[in-house]
């Protein structure tokens, strides 16, 4: 009798064999540099709660499997848990992201409120809503965390959302800033913390599809054309393309900074430099002088 499954092929298990020794390669990459990050800026300490914000899209899915990963094997104890902010969008499937937390049996908060509305409704239909909105949804956030005895928010930005920050920055507002791994908010009520600082895009990319997590398109700011992001991004590809290792050198110098070699007096003394020479070498100086 025909077997109803017959055995794959040699070739096909080869395929399988390499494929998940690619995906466990990968894995270990992304846990070796999500616990580099945490440990180079002391992100998650004992007893920290951890709020890890999850909007359904690729790179905050990864983050809370990695760091859920991490959680059993870390040499302190933390809580985590997931939040997610429904701005009511129009199609945004609700049931989508307690069911995937429910059976992954991680503690969640879906929180409700329609900064969709409010957005669409002050911004222009030509005009980018990423600013309002990320405003919106992170003093709701905020606020969450400090209610819930969070230490800690967890955001999914990724190491190419570094390098595009700067350049936006650079580009389109004049400053030299991207976004820190870990940051004090203004109010010093909240740490942000961003665990994927090391991870690359296409890493999380490959992550998400090989785990087949849901994910959930953003219908506000994802459907818009033409955005400044996404110039920086095309442009950054480019010239990761052109010259193979580009943006690991500009990552590496974010975290290389000489504020001497820059112009701002906030960050230099500029204003008060002074010669500081050896009684010796000036009095030499002065006899060349005397007798040039």
């Amino acid at each position: 009798m025909t077997p109803l499954f017959p055995d794959l092929s040699p070739a096909m298990q080869d395929h399988n064999r390499k494929t998940r020794l690619e995906f466990n390669k990968l894995q270990k990459r992304l846990r070796r540099e999500v616990g580099k990050a945490i440990a180079d800026y002391n992100m998650i300490e004992d007893g920290d709660k951890v709020m890890v914000c999850l909007s359904g899209g690729k790179d905050s899915y990864g983050m809370l499997d990695i760091l859920m990963s991490l959680q059993k094997t870390a040499p302190v104890n933390f809580e985590l848990v997931a939040v997610n902010l429904d701005q009511k969008q129009p199609g945004f499937p609700e049931e989508v992201l307690p069911k995937y937390l429910s059976e992954l049996g991680v503690p969640f908060h879906i929180l409700e409120k329609d900064t969709y509305s409010i957005v669409t409704d002050i911004i222009p239909e030509n005009r980018t809503y990423c600013g309002l909105c990320s405003r919106l949804r992170r003093g709701t956030l905020y606020g969450f965390a400090e209610e819930i005895g969070a230490t800690k928010i967890a955001l999914g930005h990724h190491r190419d959302d570094i390098i595009e920050t700067l350049f936006l920055n650079l580009f389109f507002g004049g400053s030299l800033k991207a976004m820190p791994p870990k940051l004090l908010s203004d109010d010093k009520r909240n740490i942000i913390i961003r665990p994927l600082a090391y991870c690359k895009e296409e890493d999380l990319e490959s992550y998400a599809r090989e785990k087949g997590f849901p994910i959930i398109p953003c219908n506000l700011c994802g459907s818009q054309d033409n955005l400044q992001r996404q110039v920086i991004k095309d442009m950054l590809h480019t010239w990761q393309r052109q010259y193979p290792g580009r943006t690991e050198t500009i990552f590496r110098a974010i975290s290389n900074v000489s504020p001497s070699q820059l112009a701002d007096t906030r960050l230099f003394d500029f204003l008060n430099l002074q010669i500081e020479r050896p009684a010796v070498e000036q009095a030499a100086i002065n006899v060349v002088n005397i007798h040039g």
